[in-house]
């Protein structure tokens, strides 16, 4: 089969074997919300010469707006659950000759109704069923890094919880296009200020709270408290210093399993030990296994 992780700024494709190993990769630069109605001819383009049938795909091609909407599954919901709210594609592949002949289905999404506010993720749903067998029975959390972070509660092999923290967009936001921007270099630096990052995070623990701390980046450019090139890490610091404490409220006593790609993981994990937390990292082609994982369960 092949399983196509196709997000809001690029695509991933994996050739898979008939025990999920990963045979190929390949990558497209197009987005799942930007392809202009071209989504089949850019999916054609990036499998050209794999003759697999079945494709499954995952992530943002599937939300609004993307290829096709596939309904959010309520949570919580297991594997099975998942595979049988994946909605087939047989009229968008059928319009595309470079498509004929393949079986093309697409991931759900998951929706969380039991907050206050509603809750949702699309795409992290199948990096968490790639990990459920290395996970096993009981209570895990697991957090996923990146523009909205998820933070995901796994029971019994089921997901149960999502919680999104809006740090990343908050951070570019305030990054770029507020008063604090003004203060630091244009470039982002390439290595995190450990020094920084640290004192953010101590700031948040202080209590003053998220709007007041903000301000805070400010005067520690007025009053020279960091250079330059170290105020993004102190802002990173603090971001995630207000991220964690509600994130882990819910979380059990075990480690919190990290997936991402490894800059942003290095920032949490040095972030949950300053709160005493242990980690474990996980790979980001865990998407490719759980979309196994959903065909075999949806097809045996």
């Amino acid at each position: 089969m092949i399983a196509i992780d196709w997000g809001g700024s690029n695509l991933r494709a994996y050739r898979l074997d008939e025990a999920g190993r990963v045979l190929e990769r390949r990558r497209g630069d197009i987005g799942a919300l930007a392809c202009s109605g071209r989504h089949g001819e850019t999916l054609a383009g990036v499998i050209a010469g794999w003759k697999d049938p079945l494709v499954v795909l995952s992530g943002m091609i599937g939300a609004r707006g993307g290829w096709v909407e596939a309904p959010y599954v309520p949570c919580p919901a297991s594997t099975d659950v998942l595979a049988a709210g994946m909605v087939d594609m047989a009229g968008q592949a059928g319009a595309v000759p470079a498509l004929a002949g393949r079986s093309l289905w697409c991931v759900p999404g998951m929706a969380d109704h039991r907050g206050q506010s509603a809750d949702v993720m699309r795409g992290e749903e199948t990096q968490v069923t790639g990990l459920l067998e290395q996970l096993g029975p009981g209570s895990h959390t697991v957090c996923l890094p990146g523009t909205h972070s998820k933070w995901v509660q796994v029971e019994g092999g089921a997901i149960t919880r999502i919680t999104t923290a809006l740090t990343g967009e908050l951070y570019g936001l305030l990054r770029r296009h507020s008063i604090l921007a003004r203060s630091m270099p244009e470039t982002e630096p390439a290595i995190l200020d450990a020094r920084a990052f640290d004192a953010g995070l101590a700031a948040a623990r202080a209590g003053g709270g998220l709007l007041h701390d903000l301000f805070g980046v400010r005067t520690a450019a007025l009053f020279d408290r960091f250079p330059a090139e170290a105020l993004p890490s102190y802002l990173s610091g603090l971001l995630l210093g207000h991220e964690l404490p509600p994130a882990l409220a819910s979380a059990g006593d075990g480690p919190v399993h990290l997936l991402g790609n490894d800059a942003l993981l290095d920032r949490y994990a040095r972030a949950l030990a300053a709160h005493g937390r242990t980690v474990l990292r996980h790979r980001e082609e865990l998407a490719a296994a759980g979309m196994y994982r959903l065909a075999r369960a949806r097809f045996g």
